[in-house]
Parts: structure tokens; C-alpha cells; sequence
């Protein structure tokens, strides 16, 4: 079953055959599919543009009709055909006719091109700024498709013909010995060709590899200045580099394999970056004249004067470290806004930065940070909860706690020391009510809290020996978050890696989300008692860290995807981006602007609640989108321009469903359905988003299909289809309005009982009276 583009669905019938009752058999088929969906079109063969294709199988009863619906057991398997160009070209065996070769003459033929190769590879399009940590970007290679080309690419590696330009703004020379400029990492994590870096007098230091474990390494003749954009080129001939019109002719062959290892554009895993900012980067598998090169470049920055002044800010803050500039910017690359390439590799680079913050940050709580809360704005239960010292919900608490409540005295101590709920931190009141717990009540969380706040010296003097003395208390009452901390003392303090293995097992063993990570740790640093380094089980374990919601496991995890174990673990930067972006969004800056937004619309607030929530919304954080939206659409006093409220409302509902865990689809699909503010209706898409909302079980998403179909809306077959529903696209429409409400009413949300049982009650109605009426005419 074929739906093409121009709208028309075609059911081409492939293979039939009777059969009679007997023991199981397993039959193999061997279908003959249609030229035009295996090979290549060409003069013969019709070009034809597919949205969707799917092969069904049907067993029926003899005499069954088709259009009836299924009487017997049907399956459905989605095919997806190959790009026309990767398909195989078909050996006809007949001549073209005289119209067909007058017709590969016409514009739309000779317009047709070869599969794109990667010749002119463009490893940065936009600017990164660099804070001149071990942040970078990181970028790989893939063979050529082509088996001539890669043959060459082959033979070149010990021949190599190609340049590399980078343009760069140094703001301070480094620091350190060596920052990072741009280096290649090949798959045993050492140096390969070729290798930049950026010294402290400001001269470029290179390495070059050759064969044997020969290596050059050179310093550059001119410095690089401060405060001026550069264009750095580098050219490899076999024996001689060049380097911003100077060439250097080595004693050995360079050797260069473009797709083994990866690249790294600023600071990586082994080197701090450069403090500054990144141009174009432009690698050229053969060389070419870089006049063209410095041309485009030239072009690039004027194009660039043209871009938003806020990204321009935006770059200078993110090089300062400013949290909300890293994910703001982040957010743009990750996909790919307001004209700006999505470069999940340049994203990483920004998340990954404030990711490993957020680590550092936690352990630096201050009254410039609050624990991040997922708040929506029409979430009346959670905004009931909020409080203050002066609420009464606070001196219940306390009340509470000097009653002898330990989950009061937890709940006061977490609440003050994180910035939870709606109050202020505050680390001194909130460790004063740990020692209550811990002391008084011998509460092992309390004891806990307690002695983690005398290791690190949070709030209260540094002590260590007092510390561990609780720790041990809270460890003999099984408390797990314990066990943890009390193998970290071993490992940190004693060395004792044995004594922290056995805890830290124990406590892995009972569902520690600290555990795995810090065994991975011992796995990658070969600190295991009795075991050799092993990145890919200490991989395993930073996996199961992530997967229980570890903010250090997960970075540790994204540090392996984006560069991936060769022959263990791919790379995979997308996955890594997102796990980066999961704890980039729970940094204490941004819940700060959070806190500050909830408590100017508890106020009333609305238009700097409103502007709150716009920056952190900017910075790609869902929550903050959602409540923007919803407060365009409330819209109470008219505090906004009912055009603008209204645009904005489609715009961050509509970058609502762009985040990782979408639950707006069915908000989504209601503002295309009633096209508002002159906006046309759009059923399609409305149809779209409210099957994306049913496949995240949410029953709205059931229900609002269902009154689409009510209003003689004809539901495109490729959406039945990602629903399931492919085989009632020729049946009743009671048939499937009776499917889709039941799947709404049987779903796990109570509150969508009712309406769709009476949805499912009123089609059960219909069909009864169309039932009821066919017998009586069919009497008469």
C-alpha cells in the first residue's frame, strides 16, 4: 500500500494463494515488487515520490470481501525504499522509444545529480565561542561513498594533498603551556596529524605524524595577535606543511587518515582551548587555492553583521561563562533557530560546559542559585504548595520538626538549603535542622545530610573525623545514599580502594544512582583492586548511573557518546547532546530566574513574570516555554498586545513540542484546528499532532481524532497507519470512531473516563440507529 505525494494511495495486490486447515507450515514468498519502488528511474522507469509505504499480509475466510473490514488475521511491516540514487540501475531489455530519449533532453532530466560527497567539508559554518576550558567541538569523518573516490582517499593517506582553514579571535594568550587550536585524536587517543596548538608568546606550535611513530613538531615564525580575527591556513604535501604562507619540509612522509580518530576544534579531553572565539573551519580533502577560501570567509563575516544582536551578546556572554548565554546558545544549535545551522556537535560543546557547571555548582551552593522545579503555570496543585517563612504551610513544618517530625526536619533542611518551594536558601538555618535530625532524632537521612555538609565544610566548619562518625551511623541503619558517601571518604581520604569497592558495590547492588558512577570512575583510571583500565566497562557503568537520573553519570555517559570507544561504543552526538542538555537545565542560575518568574505571577505580576520566563524559555528549557505561552493566552488585563500575545503563543507551544518529552501535541493540534488570530485551519496538521499526543498516551490526542472524523474529516492513511489503525482505513466510520474512543476511555488517565465512555455511548447509538432504520426499510 503506496501513498505518493501528489495525495493518491495505490494497493498493489503481490502474491495470493488458497490454503486448507492443517498443521503449521512456514511458507517462504518471494514477492516481485513494482520497478519503480527497487530500481533507479531512468527512461523506463516513472520517477515517482513516495510518503509512505508498507507491505500488509492478510489470511481471510473463503468469500471474504476486502472492503468489509478484516474477518480473519492481518500484520503490517513498513518498508522504507532507498534513495533513488542508492538504488540499483535495471538492465532493460527493450530500446527506449523515440519520445522517451527527446524527453531525457528536457530541463527536468539533465537537472539531476550524483549522490553529494564529502569534498568540502565545513566543520563550522557559524562562530563558537570558547571559554578556554576543556570544551571543543568535536567532529568526525566518514569514508567516501563512492568506491573510485575512496580508493584515492586510500592511497592518500601516506600521499596527503588537502587543506585545512580556520579563522580564530584570540582574546588572551594561553594560560597554560598549550591550549588547543584544533588537534586530530586518533582511535588509541594519541596525537595524530595534524595537531595546533596556540603557546603562551602566542606562536603556533604544530605536530605532524608519520610512519614508525615519527612525529615533527615545529613552532610557527609569526605570532598570533590579540583581539583581531586570523585566518589560519594549513596545507599538507606529502613532505611539507604550510602555514600562513610559510611551508616547512619535514625529514619523514605524513601520514594522514582523515577518517580514523576524530577532530577537535578548541579544548578537548587532553587539553584546555583557546580563549576566544572560533570562525568557518573548512577542511579540504584536496588542496585547494585559498583565495576562494578567504573570499567566502569574507562573506561569511558581512553576512554575519546582519545577524541578531542579541546572538552577537549572546556570544560574549556564553565566553564569559554565563550560564544562561551557554544554553541560550546551545538551544540554537540543537536545532537549528532563527537561520542558525543545527550542529548537535557545536551544541554538545555548549551544553557540556555548563553540564559539567552544574556538577560544580552543586557543590557551591550560594543565594545566587535555587533548585530547579519543573513548575506549569496551570498546575493549581503544585502552586498551592509554594510558600514563604511567614506561610502557614512553613510554620506547620516547624511545628512539626519541634514536635519530633524527622520528615518535617527534612523537609525544612532540603527546602532552605536548595531554595525549594518558593523560600530563599538559606545553608546556615538549613544545617542547624540537619544537626536536629541527625543528633536528636537519629534520623540516618538527617545523619546523612549532616555529615556531607561537615566534609565539605557547607555552612558549618570543614570536620572531617565528625563526618565520617555520622556517615557510619546512617550506613548501620542501611541508609544507601550513605554507603556511597562513606566509600567516597575511603577513596579520597584513605586510598582505601578496597574498603570503597565493597560499599560502593553494596550500594549499586541496592539502586544507588552515585554507585555505578564512581565504580565506572575506578574502571577508566584502572584504580579497580586487581583490574586493568577498561573504558568500556567503566562505560556500562556510567550507562546505569545516567539511566537513574545521575547528573555526573549522565555527563559521564555524553563524554563517551561524542567521542565514542573505537570497536566497542559508536559515536552517537545527538544522544549525547541530550543527556548534557538534561543536566545544562539543572543549574541553580537558571532556577533562580525560574523562582524569580513564579514569584512575580504569584504576585501578579505578569509582565515580569512573563519576562523571566522568556529568558529562561530562550534558553530552550520547555517548563519556561510552556508558561510563556500559557500566559499569552490568559492574557488577563490585556497586559499584552492581543497580536503579539497571539504569535507568541504559537510560537513557544510550538517550540513546546520540539523538547525531548512533549506533552503539549494535543494544545498544539487545538491552535491548527481553530486557526486563530486569521491563521488558516489546518486539519493535516492538527491531525498530526493529535496522533503524536495518542502515541504518548494521552487521551486527548484519541479523542480530538475522533471528532475530526465526526466532522467528515478523511484521516490520511499515512497517519492511520503510525497509529496502527492502517487495516479500518476502508472501514465504517463507526467501525473507527468506536476504535479510537475506546482507546481514549481505556487509558490510564481517570479524568478521561467519562467523556469517552459518552463519546463511545454516542457511536454505539449511531450505529444502533443506522441499524435500526436499515431493517425497517429492508421490511418494507
Amino acid at each position: 500500500v503506496v501513498t505518493f505525494e501528489t495525495g493518491t494511495v495505490s494497493t498493489i495486490q503481490l502474491r495470493q494463494w488458497s490454503c486448507v486447515p492443517r498443521e503449521p507450515l512456514i511458507k517462504t514468498v518471494k514477492l516481485k515488487l513494482p520497478d519503480w519502488l527497487v530500481y533507479q528511474p531512468d527512461g523506463i522507469i516513472p520517477d515517482y515520490i513516495l510518503l509512505s509505504c508498507f507491505l500488509r499480509a492478510t489470511v481471510r475466510h473463503s468469500g471474504s470481501d476486502e472492503t468489509r473490514g478484516p474477518s480473519g488475521s492481518q500484520d503490517v511491516a513498513h518498508l522504507q525504499p532507498k534513495p533513488f540514487f542508492s538504488r540499483p540501475v535495471k538492465q532493460h531489455q527493450l530500446s527506449l522509444s523515440w519520445s522517451k530519449q527527446m524527453l531525457q533532453l528536457t530541463q527536468r532530466f539533465l537537472q539531476k545529480r550524483c549522490p553529494v560527497e564529502q569534498e568540502t567539508i565545513h566543520l563550522l559554518s557559524t562562530i563558537y565561542a570558547s571559554t578556554g576550558e576543556i570544551f571543543g567541538i568535536t567532529k568526525t569523518l566518514d569514508p567516501y561513498s563512492n568506491e573510485l573516490l575512496e580508493h584515492h582517499r586510500i592511497k592518500a593517506i601516506a600521499f596527503p594533498w588537502c587543506e585545512l582553514s580556520l579563522w580564530i579571535f584570540v582574546t588572551r594568550h594561553c594560560k597554560e603551556k598549550l591550549c588547543g587550536v584544533f588537534h586530530h585524536i586518533d582511535s588509541h587517543n594519541n596525537y595524530a596529524t595534524p595537531a595546533l596548538f596556540l603557546g603562551q608568546s602566542g606562536q603556533l606550535h604544530i605536530q605532524i605524524s608519520g610512519f614508525s611513530e615519527e612525529s615533527s613538531a615545529f613552532l610557527s615564525t609569526f605570532t598570533v595577535p590579540l583581539n583581531k580575527w586570523c585566518q589560519l591556513s594549513l596545507a599538507l604535501q606529502k613532505i611539507i606543511v604550510f602555514i600562513f604562507f610559510f611551508f616547512y619540509s619535514l625529514s619523514h612522509d605524513v601520514i594522514f587518515d582523515d577518517t580514523e580518530g576524530y577532530f577537535v576544534i578548541g579544548g578537548g579531553k587532553f587539553i584546555q582551548g583557546v580563549e576566544g572565539y572560533f570562525g568557518p573551519v573548512v577542511y579540504y580533502r584536496v588542496f585547494y587555492s585559498d583565495m576562494n577560501c578567504f573570499l567566502s570567509m569574507f562573506f561569511f563575516f558581512i553576512h554575519m553583521l546582519c545577524f541578531p544582536q542579541a546572538w552577537l551578546l549572546a556570544l560574549l556572554a556564553a565566553q564569559r561563562d554565563n550560564r544562561l548565554a551557554l544554553l541560550h546558545l546551545g538551544h540554537l544549535h540543537q536545532q537549528g533557530l532563527h537561520g542558525f545551522p543545527k550542529d548537535p556537535d557545536l551544541a554538545y560543546a555548549y551544553y557540556a560546559n555548563i553540564a559539567k557547571q552544574t556538577t560544580l555548582d552543586r557543590q557551591n551552593p550560594s543565594p545566587q542559585q535555587t533548585f530547579v522545579e519543573a513548575i506549569y503555570l496551570n498546575d493549581d496543585e503544585t502552586l498551592n504548595i509554594q510558600t514563604n517563612k511567614d506561610h502557614h504551610i512553613f510554620q506547620w513544618l516547624k511545628l512539626q520538626a519541634r514536635r519530633g517530625a524527622a520528615e518535617a526536619e527534612q523537609a525544612l533542611a532540603r527546602m532552605l538549603f536548595w531554595g525549594q518551594q518558593g523560600l530563599s536558601p538559606n545553608i546556615q538555618e538549613a544545617v542547624k535542622h540537619y544537626e536536629r535530625g541527625a543528633v536528636q532524632l537519629e534520623d540516618p537521612v538527617s545523619m546523612y545530610d549532616y555529615g556531607i555538609v561537615l566534609l565539605l565544610g557547607q555552612g558549618v566548619e570543614k570536620d572531617v573525623p565528625k563526618a565520617v562518625t555520622f556517615l557510619k551511623k546512617a550506613v548501620e541503619k542501611e541508609f544507601v545514599p550513605a554507603m556511597n558517601a562513606l566509600a567516597w571518604y575511603y577513596e579520597q581520604y584513605e586510598k582505601d580502594y578496597q574498603q570503597a569497592v565493597q560499599l560502593w558495590e553494596k550500594a549499586d547492588s541496592l539502586g544507588s544512582p552515585d554507585a555505578p558512577l564512581n565504580l565506572g570512575v575506578l574502571h577508566s583510571q584502572g584504580l579497580y583492586p586487581g583490574k586493568p583500565a577498561d573504558q568500556y566497562v567503566a562505560y556500562k557503568y556510567y550507562l546505569k548511573s545516567a539511566e537513574r537520573a545521575h547528573l555526573r553519570g549522565a555527563v559521564s555517559l555524553a563524554d563517551v557518546w561524542a567521542t565514542g570507544i573505537p570497536g566497542y561504543v559508536a559515536r552517537r552526538p545527538s544522544d549525547a547532546v541530550l543527556w548534557v542538555k538534561w543536566t545544562a537545565e539543572h543549574n541553580g542560575y537558571l532556577g533562580r530566574i525560574l523562582r524569580n518568574a513564579l514569584d512575580s505571577y504569584l504576585k501578579s505580576d505578569m509582565f515580569m513574570a512573563l519576562l523571566y520566563y522568556m529568558m529562561a524559555a530562550e534558553s530552550g528549557y520547555a517548563p519556561a516555554q510552556f508558561n510563556v505561552a500559557y500566559l499569552c493566552e490568559q492574557n488577563s488585563a490585556g497586559f499584552l498586545d492581543r497580536h503579539y500575545a497571539t504569535n507568541y503563543m504559537w510560537r513557544y507551544y510550538n517550540l513546546t513540542i520540539q523538547s525531548q518529552n512533549p506533552d503539549t501535541y494535543g494544545k498544539m493540534g487545538d491552535l491548527l484546528y481553530e486557526g486563530l488570530d486569521g491563521r488558516q485551519k489546518d486539519y493535516f496538521s492538527a491531525a498530526q499532532m493529535y496522533s503524536k499526543a495518542a502515541l504518548s498516551n494521552n487521551p486527548q490526542g484519541w479523542y480530538n481524532l475522533g471528532l475530526l472524523v465526526e466532522e467528515d474529516y478523511r484521516l490520511p492513511l499515512s497517519i492511520l497507519s503510525e497509529l496502527g489503525l492502517s487495516d479500518l482505513y476502508h472501514a465504517d466510520t463507526n467501525l473507527l470512531l468506536s476504535t479510537m474512543y475506546q482507546r481514549c476511555r481505556d487509558s490510564d488517565n481517570t479524568d478521561s473516563y467519562l467523556p469517552c465512555s459518552l463519546a463511545l455511548f454516542h457511536i454505539f447509538l449511531q450505529s444502533f440507529e443506522g441499524c435500526h432504520i436499515a431493517s425497517v426499510i429492508k421490511v418494507c
